[in-house]
């Protein structure tokens, strides 16, 4: 299984490469920063879309999707989190939103930094922003693959 994964993406222009590559996910995972629904329709027009919401989305996102979920994805748990705070304690923060909860990865934003790092067993995983070059090295978004053993991450850089 393949999992398109994306965050911060703030109502500006999509990448083709990434609508691209999203047309041959299963589905989307967007970690939050839509801004508006209208970004939201964007990928449901390609995929099934898991997604919580972000310190920049509109009151219509934060009625959609909670603040961080958990869904099981075969034998695998994946949390999801925007994350708040300054980049240099995000990783604290998302670590400290699943201390008490069993996930095998977690989705998180925020930052716009790519991070796709296993900590203590776990998948931590930031695709970093496919349209915004606010604290990041690059723009990127990410593809989850899933198998029946293991979960592994690919940060992929957006060209041009």
């Amino acid at each position: 299984m393949k999992i398109g994964i994306v965050s911060d993406t703030h109502s500006q222009a999509l990448p083709k490469q990434m609508l691209d590559d999203f047309k041959k996910v299963d589905f989307i995972v967007h970690a939050g920063d839509f801004c508006t629904v209208q970004d939201l329709d964007k990928f449901a027009k390609l995929k099934e879309v898991k997604a919580v919401y972000g310190n920049m989305d509109d009151l219509n996102i934060r009625k959609k999707f909670p603040h961080r979920q958990i869904f099981p994805c075969g034998k695998f748990f994946i949390g999801i989190f925007h994350g708040r705070g300054p980049p240099k304690i995000l990783l604290e923060v998302v670590e400290a939103e699943f201390k008490n909860e069993k996930v095998d990865v977690i989705i998180f934003g925020h930052s716009h930094q790519p991070l796709n790092e296993t900590i203590d067993g776990v998948l931590y995983f930031n695709p970093g922003s496919p349209n915004d070059f606010v604290s990041a090295p690059y723009r990127s978004y990410g593809i989850l693959e899933v198998t029946d053993d293991k979960i592994v991450g690919k940060i992929i850089k957006v060209k041009g």
